[in-house]
């Protein structure tokens, strides 16, 4: 392929794009226009961070943008980590695989993370943890209901044992968070895997999931040798974890704002 052709598919990929749903070509403005839901099948593409907090909030004021990961072990694999973080934040122009801060759900005030596959797959490490942590501890400084937004393969592996370290320090926090009598809305897209279903993502008052949601721990070849069973084909689904009792509530995407905002004003009506 020339060099002319690469662009000319370049500027054609930024125009159309395939499901993997019903692999239909879709118009990729049509497709921001309806929530990055597939007009034709219903598939839930994975959202850009910032899109969905746009779809969620409004006078959205983000916290800690600051922190970002550090190449505390100074970690070499075909690339050293700290150059893969700088070009993962210039390519995504994102901070982290999270982004947090408060905004306001209709007419009430919620603190809000949400995480981003496209940075490191949405990978945890030592500031995603610090990040949720402190909206925590500032949701509860202001009473405030907490909703996270998970999409994420796991731990951060660059980071070892520092970001498994985050599993505990977060959970910790919401234990803290629990203690106040506050609200924890855990809402898993896909994927939602690892570290993150480990903790949080599964530690809310409510679990609500995106239709077809890929939701697991690990991967189903490494669970069924552990095990020494098959399980069936769907069961990282979250329709089967709702079959199953591990989630409250499918929520389509273009639903997901109204649900939560009914939540909310339930729960504070008790």
């Amino acid at each position: 392929m020339g060099k002319s052709e690469r662009k000319a598919s370049q500027r054609l990929l930024k125009i159309w794009s395939k499901c993997e749903g019903c692999q239909n070509l879709l118009d990729i403005t049509q497709l921001k226009s309806n929530l990055r839901v597939c007009v034709e099948c219903d598939y839930h593409w994975r959202m850009p961070s910032r899109e969905r907090i746009a779809s969620l909030v409004e006078e959205w004021s983000p916290i800690n943008e600051h922190v970002t990961s550090s190449d505390a072990l100074n970690f070499h694999d075909q690339q050293p980590y700290a150059l893969r973080l700088k070009q993962t934040q210039m390519r995504t122009n994102l901070p982290e695989a999270v982004l947090t801060g408060i905004g306001r759900l209709e007419d009430r005030k919620v603190a809000l993370g949400v995480m981003d596959f496209d940075f490191m797959g949405g990978s945890m490490g030592s500031a995603v943890g610090e990040k949720i942590t402190r909206l925590i501890e500032l949701s509860i400084s202001q009473s405030l209901p907490l909703i996270l937004v998970s999409a994420s393969g796991g731990a951060r592996m660059q980071e070892g044992v520092l970001s498994l370290m985050q599993m505990a320090k977060i959970s910790s926090a919401l234990e803290r968070f629990h203690q106040h009598r506050l609200l924890y809305i855990s809402v898993l897209t896909s994927p939602t895997t690892g570290g993150v279903m480990a903790s949080f993502a599964m530690l809310g008052d409510l679990i609500l999931a995106e239709p077809k949601a890929t939701v697991g721990f690990a991967g189903k070849r490494v669970i069924e040798q552990t095990i020494k069973e098959e399980l069936p084909k769907n069961f990282q689904s979250s329709e089967y974890l709702l079959q199953h009792g591990f989630l409250d509530l499918i929520v389509h995407r273009s639903q997901l704002k109204s649900t939560l905002y009914q939540i909310i004003r339930w729960h504070h009506r008790r």
